[in-house]
């Protein structure tokens, strides 16, 4: 799970397997696997760094 932050700025966990897409229009607009969407505060390189640290933590890449 990553940790961001909605435009309200309020806090929300996003279980990271289920991202799909992550692009910026300009704000950072998440896409999940559902269709569903989130608009973030955090950059698209920010987003994309938590997931990364999310897949490392939970061994997901084989790297450790």
């Amino acid at each position: 799970m990553i940790t961001l932050t909605k435009l309200n700025n309020k806090e929300f966990t996003l279980n990271a397997i289920y991202i799909e897409q992550v692009e910026s229009f300009p704000d950072t607009t998440i896409t999940l696997t559902n269709g569903k969407k989130f608009v973030v505060k955090e950059t698209e390189e920010d987003v994309q760094v938590k997931v990364l640290e999310f897949y490392q933590k939970i061994n997901l890449l084989g790297l450790r």
